[in-house]
């Protein structure tokens, strides 16, 4: 590696300004936008590689070939001030400063809100950016400051904020890992954000798949200050810097950058039931077909089934398309049990096929599979105790192969959905090459590239086969901008008490780093079975994330169901049922991280950033900007002590209505029946049928009013449309527009709706949920100049 030091102003053109670095390499600096900015480094004057599929600015999606890197399509290249002499370059626009010097290093300011420049950021100066001699390793260093917090990175393990460790991005299946200390684990996030003591939070993206590595001060080195790092095993140095200035903000402007969330049907909000057991019997239709019955018998919400790939299976082998009709002698019966029971199905596929798999020669002679570098043959890796050879997804050829099979075997049968699982692309020769499109690339430039191609093709054969259905897919591995296409979940959890407690932070880790619709394995994948209070809390606490899956491979050969201890099955009932009371609360949330780019679920300092005791590290999170929940993740635990927010209006308790004060620490019952769940006072939420079987029959039916203690106004929007077409982008929806008004005279709401879609006769019953410990609320209605005290019902149609 060698440190670049000397820097020669070459110009600028368009929105782009060029230097010279060390007499061979070109450091170009792109003004995006007001608050994004980007730095490519050139080595040699040449791109590494010359496309990029995680950028899409405001967009949906990508060329399948990819961008061009040089490309600032999309941007609105604002007009900035530029000032270059032999020694310093600075460049201005109305939010950011940055000051290039010798020798070269950047310096970056933001704007304050009394106009002041503030300094966020620096490279650090002795020596900030390196690039192998030999090869295309790089490295970028940044000044390390006293009361900086790092966050994002994904999934990672340990705590949210990410100080003082070092992260590997490498995309592994890391089944049975351990949610404190297990690194690498499955997805390729390399974005961080940094929030300075002054308040201002900025973002930095790198845009690269190659293997990489951040120190965000593990490392310590005698002959520098204390420093940050990013480290790339290939590729090129090609990063943006964003800014907040806060946290939320940095976070939105992320999923801008790459790409909008997915809006999948509103059934993926559901229960999903799944487990490996069922498909790896011998009796697998039978076991499947039982879960249905089992479900009904037990009075369980259910939207969907996830398929395990046992349904594939030759001997202990998976098979990707291959169905073992021993086992699942009539498939589309099967599929009839569960959409005559209003469950949906999402069956597992892999992107490998192992070298005794019954159409392997077929693939080798279509030339499908990546290439060894070497011997120019399929490649071999290591994968599902044998060895396979892993589909090239930048070849066309193979992209129209997998629909064909996705569409022939899946879709055909009545499995409208794709679980595309086993992604990681575990292949260790970094120079096998890939089609690339018509421009051969080394595989080690883009392993998780492979997964975002793998779920784009099978959302495409899904969409051509049923063209008004919204897709739903499932992906373990992704790479940025993989929230454009597919729900996820934080892989092959142990069961035990800590991994219960840890997902929740790689939950907020990936929502903070952009990629909203998560979730975890409910009751743990690996491991014995949870015992009945661990499996509660589990489910307690999965029932409040945007994915609520539960799913097992136990090593005790048991299955984790809902049913699975007669003795708390009324207590998984009552949590799933709450969760179907929410669901209106949660589609509406799931429509906005779609629209507004609003995270589902944040850590509780995202919303209160103005309260640095919501910066300690704690298990609770919020769930939309209104409810706060604190999840028991301690065994024997019956109390539960929770810091409410300073929010300026307080807090009430979901079920009791208890008012509590922001700013404080308080301690709750926690019964083994009980989750803690708190409502910011000064909100509505909207619920619906808590005995609802599926999310289908979950409309709102009431708005529980939560009111300000004193005065306040809030508005809020709840979205609702059919669930499963697009048909609401022209107009086919209903969007319920709620004022909320606190006075001394009592708190008023008013309703107003928009939106085309038919209500027929529904009736919304509004009433005052939260209990006004002053005992001065009255609720209001205001509905067409009229005004009505107490409960009040108030029909749809006439709004």
């Amino acid at each position: 590696m060698k440190t670049l030091r000397n820097w020669t102003y070459l110009g600028a053109e368009d929105n782009r300004v060029d230097l010279l670095v060390d007499e061979k390499h070109i450091l170009s600096v792109f003004v995006l936008e007001e608050k994004v900015v980007r730095v490519l480094l050139r080595q040699n004057k040449a791109l590494r590689h010359d496309r990029t599929w995680s950028i899409t600015p405001g967009g949906r999606d990508v060329a399948w070939e990819g961008r061009s890197r040089l490309s600032s399509e999309g941007f609105t290249k604002p007009d900035f001030e530029l000032v270059a002499n032999k020694n310093e370059v600075v460049l201005v626009t109305s939010q950011l400063r940055l000051t290039i010097t010798q020798p070269l290093q950047i310096g970056w300011e933001a704007k304050s809100t009394t106009g002041e420049w503030v300094h966020i950021a620096q490279d650090r100066p002795t020596g900030a950016y390196m690039l192998g001699l030999r090869d295309h390793k790089h490295s970028h260093f940044l000044n390390r400051y006293e009361g900086d917090r790092y966050y994002g990175l994904g999934e990672k393990a340990g705590d949210l904020q990410r100080n003082g460790r070092r992260f590997e991005m490498r995309n592994l299946d890391a089944m049975g890992y351990d949610a404190e200390k297990t690194d690498p684990l499955y997805k390729h996030l390399p974005f961080t954000i940094t929030r300075r003591d002054s308040g201002i939070s900025y973002g930095l993206f790198y845009d690269n798949l190659a293997t990489c590595w951040f120190d965000l001060g593990n490392e310590l080195d005698n002959y520098h200050k204390p420093y940050r790092a990013y480290r790339a095993e290939d590729g090129d140095l090609d990063y943006y810097f964003t800014l907040g200035p806060t946290l939320h903000e940095v976070t939105k402007r992320q999923v801008w950058l790459t790409g909008k969330t997915a809006f999948p049907p509103k059934w993926s909000l559901g229960y999903s039931g799944s487990t490996m057991h069922y498909t790896d019997a011998e009796n697998a239709q039978e076991q499947l077909e039982g879960f249905v019955n089992l479900v009904q018998s037990n009075a369980i919400p259910c939207d969907s089934f996830q398929l395990s790939s046992g349904y594939t299976s030759i001997g202990d082998k998976r098979y990707v398309f291959n169905w073992n009709y021993d086992k699942i002698p009539e498939p589309k019966q099967l599929t009839s049990k569960f959409l005559d029971a209003g469950i949906n199905l999402a069956a597992n596929i892999k992107p490998c096929l192992l070298q005794d798999h019954p159409r392997y020669q077929e693939c080798a002679d279509k030339e499908l599979f990546i290439k060894d570098s070497e011997s120019g043959q399929p490649e071999r890796s290591l994968y599902w105790d044998d060895e396979g050879s892993h589909l090239d997804f930048t070849n066309p050829d193979t992209i129209a192969w997998w629909k064909e099979n996705v569409t022939k075997e899946l879709l055909e049968r009545g499995i409208g959905s794709t679980w595309n699982d086993n992604n990681e692309y575990e292949i260790w020769d970094f120079k096998a090459q890939c089609r690339g499109f018509g421009q051969p690339i080394d595989v080690g430039l883009i392993r998780p590239l492979h997964s975002l191609l793998m779920m784009r093709a099978s959302e495409e054969a899904q969409l051509e086969f049923a063209p008004e259905e919204r897709p739903y897919l499932i992906s373990r591995c992704g790479s940025p901008g993989f929230q454009r296409h597919v729900q996820t979940w934080t892989g092959d959890n142990r069961t035990n008490w800590n991994n219960l407690k840890y997902n929740i932070k790689m939950g907020l880790g990936l929502s903070m780093s952009g990629i909203y619709n998560v979730g975890h394995d409910v009751g743990g994948f690996s491991g014995n079975r949870p015992d009945p209070e661990l499996f509660v809390r589990w489910v307690q606490n999965g029932v409040m994330h945007p994915r609520f899956t539960i799913h097992s491979w136990n090593d005790d050969h048991t299955v984790n169901e809902p049913w699975m201890y007669p003795a708390v099955t009324p207590l998984i009932r009552n949590a799933m049922r709450l969760r179907q009371q929410l669901l209106p609360y949660f589609y509406t949330l799931l429509w906005r991280a779609h629209v507004d780019d609003e995270p589902m679920i944040r850590p509780t300092f995202m919303d209160h950033e103005h309260d640095p005791n919501t910066y300690a590290e704690n298990d609770d999170f919020m769930l939309g900007p209104d409810i706060l929940v604190a999840s028991v993740v301690e065994e024997g635990q019956r109390e539960r002590t929770v810091y409410l927010p300073d929010n300026k209006h307080g807090w009430y308790e979901f079920d009791t209505g208890i008012y509590h004060h922001g700013g404080q620490t308080i301690t709750v019952d926690a019964p083994l029946e009980r989750l803690p769940l708190f409502v910011r006072a000064g909100t509505v939420l909207p619920l619906a049928n808590p005995c609802a079987l599926n999310t289908s029959e979950c409309e709102t039916e009431s708005l529980a009013v939560y009111p300000f203690l004193g005065n306040g106004v809030r508005e809020v929007r709840i979205f609702e449309d059919d669930g499963r077409t697009n048909k609401w982008q022209n107009g086919s929806h209903i969007s319920l527009n709620v004022t909320l008004r606190g006075s001394h005279e009592g708190t008023f709401v008013s309703v107003s709706r928009s939106g085309e879609m038919e209500v027929g006769e529904r009736e919304l019953n509004i009433y005052l949920a939260g209990l006004d410990p002053n005992g001065v609320s009255q609720l209001m209605i205001v509905n067409e100049g009229e005004t009505a005290e107490t409960e009040t019902t108030v029909a749809l149609k006439n709004l």
